[in-house]
């Protein structure tokens, strides 16, 4: 096997552009030639969806290397660019870009090599998934089929392949347990390892997260314990001492929540030191749980593979099959599926593959008992750890399928996002993209819609069949539901032509708020109005919707009562399997008849007094001035009332942790606002709290440096400061941006300079690779940096050299919707009023972000914001003692050239700075 495959390459980057021949022989050339090039002859390429960005030709089409990648080593992730790709298949890097198209060739040679070595783990299924790429027209399939021989035997199908569950009887209730502190310790010490650094922080705070494994003295009054922990206390295997020990000790099962799929991994990690892989028995005694809509849906893979998918989407469809037979649990976002590969194909085929609508057929599914979202909610059940995120908890306990699986200790992880992932599962929505996916899922496909949607006739034909009172609820339903929104609504909407109530209602609600809108239609963003002085037609007609929406409640109640009856009185035909389908059509029936009794109840409150507990208001979604939604919203005003009901009352013991838990006021850590944020208050509790801070040196280890002479809207300055902060760090910056359209132009003013110098940068919403990916990338690159906007201020954990300075391009001001207006007013009641509400969201983002840069006792670095009017009173969201410096751009840039702790005199402001802030 040639050390290179005799293959034409090309590599496109902001510094230019380099094609390979065959031959061997590299030249740079131009985009238009590059275009011409590959669109006469297939070339070998790396990632094709950001070479196409590169060169502004979307329907660019090659030998994706990342393709080839995902075939022969499937569930195997690998960092999608030249370097990150040798160091997977251990070739020596490409010193410089036009380096990298001989490096494609040598990896596609070492892969091909792989194919023919005897040794290949991930042999088994390859030449049956090569035969169907094939017939699909992959590229590769060809250029592969020499290099994978035929197995003497014909390989099984997938769906043959997998292993089933069993059931498992149901685990006994937990024995009540008292953990001493002294056990504790010794746990912590097991977790830490021998000759671990001992941390006095980290041994109070494990000590302090053993109290709520107390057996609870009263019902509804659970344990609850407000822990705060700065970065680098050890908090994970602080609170995984003592929940390993209960668990050890009870034998019952304990959640940690999350908010980021970052600390997921992470938790799966250090979880390993605690448990084992697996128990003797075979199973996990740790389990990562997430949404349906995380998981691999077979039934939708076999429909992809039999001709629901062609072209390009067919392709991922055969290279997921073939992931999902090497998958550790069928995870595809943020599991073992490399998160890079959906998005080589530019459509979302990744989503199409899960169970994005909630219309699993449960039992009904010919592969339920292979079904990796069943796997997963047994292990759980059995779990001695459940690794799960915060919206999924509180979805669990409001609406769990099974009771007796309802977390009781639960510890929430990134606890400052608590409010705001209880803000978004309670609230409710009456818009249009909601309720024609109510209609789908009652109807099921309309006109020439492919797919394996079925409507509730087809779901429950048998029982319909069976039971003509629950037929006839079904042909009720269906009837009742054609007055939702179809397909083509919106255009119906825009030409004043809607049809039903419903769209009727959704018209009269885009109507006013385009005429109410104030700011101005041409700014391209979402707009909204309040809920106030509505005209009497929109009234009258919110009044007509509502009973349309009773007429479909109605019916599915009595199919409710019907399957109910079925399940009492089961027939000689209905067994175990049909048994389960049926309460699994309930538990969804019972989901879509609460949707529906909150959009009546929504829709009834218009044109009366408004709701003191409930902030309503109307909403035209768009983006970059096009339109996706129209609808009616309400939200909790203090949405940890629900929380408090749902979670925190059945649970025995609950703790909330997180590093900025509490506002760093300037009179110190603001307890009271934490308090009130965890819904104690709403069960009349009083909760323990602890604070253990942080070991690192911040005074040694990191400059605050706030930039004074950057206009405010001057995007050529702004760009050129990100520019010269990037070279003068030599790239490690993360750039964060409170408006995705300014990160854009920032980025396309100053990528392409950057990258002549050697200086990699990527961008959210610009480069076509997930975020995920992209911390990835920007973690494996000490030269690339990374610009982003919310996601990348509170999720990414990049230790080390990777990241060493921090932009922020302005202060991160809330944006001024009818919600955040609703609650500040709330908070104008409260000591500090609207102003401190405000404050105390800007100080926990700004903790947040600056959070990102020190992650080990090793790092070190700058925190730069580019605004010449930083409020002082802010300024207590930085860690004490951290020095802080008001400074020109040119002085900046001198300190991040120079590093912190260099020999540079401490400015004179800083002192004042730090003063302010005590």
């Amino acid at each position: 096997m040639p050390s290179a495959l005799s293959l034409p390459a090309l590599h496109a980057s902001h510094a230019g552009t380099w094609l390979r021949d065959a031959g061997g022989s590299t030249r740079g050339c131009a985009k238009g030639e590059a275009v011409m090039a590959v669109a006469d002859t297939p070339h070998l390429v790396l990632n094709a969806p950001l070479v196409a960005s590169r060169l502004g030709y979307p329907d660019l089409s090659g030998l994706d290397l990342l393709e080839l990648f995902a075939f022969v080593h499937p569930a195997r992730f690998c960092v999608p660019t030249p370097k990150g790709l040798a160091h997977a298949l251990g070739l020596e890097e490409a010193g410089s870009d036009d380096a990298v198209p001989a490096l494609l060739q040598r990896a596609a040679a070492r892969l091909m090599q792989t194919c023919e070595d005897e040794g290949w783990a991930e042999r088994e299924g390859a030449w049956s998934t090569l035969q169907s790429l094939a017939r699909v027209r992959w590229p590769w399939a060809q250029v592969l089929g020499p290099h994978v021989r035929k197995p003497e035997r014909a390989e099984k199908w997938l769906f043959s392949r997998l292993p089933e569950w069993e059931e498992t009887p149901e685990r006994p209730q937990p024995q009540q347990v008292l953990l001493d502190e002294l056990e504790i310790e010794g746990q912590l010490e097991r977790l830490t390892g021998e000759g671990a650094e001992r941390r006095e922080g980290q041994r109070t705070y494990a000590r302090g997260a053993g109290r709520v494994f107390a057996p609870r003295s009263k019902e509804k009054r659970p344990h609850l314990l407000l822990a705060q922990a700065g970065t680098g206390i050890g908090k994970t295997l602080g609170y995984l001492a003592p929940a390993s020990l209960w668990a050890e000790r009870s034998g019952g099962t304990v959640w940690v929540s999350t908010y980021t799929k970052n600390l997921q991994r992470q938790l799966r990690q250090e979880s390993a030191r605690a448990w084992p892989a697996a128990r003797p028995d075979g199973s996990p005694p740790v389990v990562v749980r997430k949404g349906r809509e995380n998981y691999l849906c077979l039934l939708n893979l076999e429909d992809a593979l039999q001709g629901g998918f062609s072209g390009r989407p067919a392709i991922l469809a055969h290279l997921v099959a073939r992931w999902a037979a090497y998958s550790r649990d069928g995870d595809m976002i943020g599991g073992d599926l490399p998160g890079w590969l959906g998005t080589l194909f530019r459509q979302r085929g990744i989503a199409a593959l899960t169970d994005q609508r909630g219309e699993c057929v449960y039992a009904g599914c010919p592969h339920y008992r292979k079904c990796f979202i069943e796997r997963s909610a047994r292990n759980s059940a059995q779990a001695d750890l459940v690794i799960a995120n915060h919206a999924l908890v509180m979805v669990n306990a409001a609406r769990g399928r099974d009771h007796a699986q309802r977390p009781t200790r639960i510890l929430f992880d990134e606890g400052h996002h608590v409010f705001d992932a209880a803000d978004s599962t309670f609230s409710a929505a009456l818009t249009g993209q909601e309720s024609i996916e109510l209609r789908r899922w009652i109807v099921g496909p309309e006109r020439a819609s492919r797919g394996r949607r079925r409507g509730l006739a087809a779901r429950l034909a048998d029982i319909a069949s069976y039971d003509e009172a629950g037929g006839e609820a079904i042909e009720a339903a269906v009837e009742a539901s054609q007055v939702l929104p179809s397909e083509g609504w919106l255009a119906r909407l825009a030409e004043g032509m809607p049809e039903g109530p419903v769209e009727a209602f959704l018209g009269q609600v885009r109507a006013l708020t385009y005429a109410r809108d104030e700011k101005g239609q041409e700014a391209g963003y979402g707009i909204e109005t309040e809920v106030a002085q509505l005209p009497g037609e929109l009234v009258e007609t919110a009044g007509v919707a509502a009973r349309a929406l009773a007429d479909i409640r109605v019916p599915l109640m009595k199919l409710g009562g019907r399957l109910e009856a079925v399940v009492e009185d089961a027939p000689d035909w209905l067994d175990g399997q049909g048994r389960a389908r049926v309460e699994g059509a309930r538990h969804s029936l019972a989901w879509r008849i609460d949707l529906l009794a909150a959009w009546e109840a929504m829709l009834s409150r218009l044109g009366g007094p408004a709701d003191s507990e409930f902030v309503d208001w109307f909403a035209v979604d768009r983006n970059d001035a096009r339109e996706f939604d129209v609808g009616l919203h309400r939200h909790w005003l203090d949405p940890m009332k629900p929380f408090a009901k749902v979670v925190l009352e059945p649970a025995h013991g609950v703790m909330l942790t997180s590093a900025t838990l509490t506002d760093r006021s300037e009179a110190g850590p603001d307890w009271p606002g934490a308090i009130a944020r965890s819904g104690a208050a709403h069960l009349d509790l009083q909760p323990a709290i602890a604070q253990a801070d942080s070991p690192f040196d911040y005074a040694a280890r990191a400059e605050v440096l706030i930039v004074t002479d950057i206009a405010r809207g001057d995007i050529a300055g702004l760009a050129g400061a990100y520019a010269r902060l990037i070279e003068a760090s030599g790239g490690g910056v993360l750039g964060l941006f409170t408006a995705i359209r300014r990160m854009r132009s920032v980025h396309g003013r100053i990528a392409d300079r950057l990258a002549r110098a050697g200086l990699p940068l990527y961008a959210q919403h610009v480069d076509p690779i997930d975020t995920g990916t992209l911390t990835d990338i920007f973690r494996d690159d000490p030269r690339a940096s990374l610009l982003g906007t919310d996601a990348l201020r509170d999720g990414v954990d990049v230790p080390g050299r990777s990241l060493r300075c921090v932009v922020m391009e302005s202060v991160p001001w809330p944006r001024p919707t009818i919600l955040h207006r609703a609650r500040r007013a709330a908070a104008a009641e409260r000591e500090g009023g609207a102003g401190r509400y405000d404050d105390a969201i800007i100080r926990a983002r700004l903790a947040q972000a600056f959070g990102r840069l020190i992650r080990t006792r090793e790092d070190a670095g700058h925190f730069v914001v580019l605004s010449p009017a930083f409020p002082s009173r802010l300024l207590s969201a930085f860690p004490e003692g951290t020095p802080v410096m008001r400074v020109k751009l040119a002085e900046a840039l001198q300190r991040v050239a120079q590093g912190v702790g260099s020999a540079v005199e401490t400015h004179p402001e800083s002192e004042e700075a730090v003063k302010t802030r005590r």
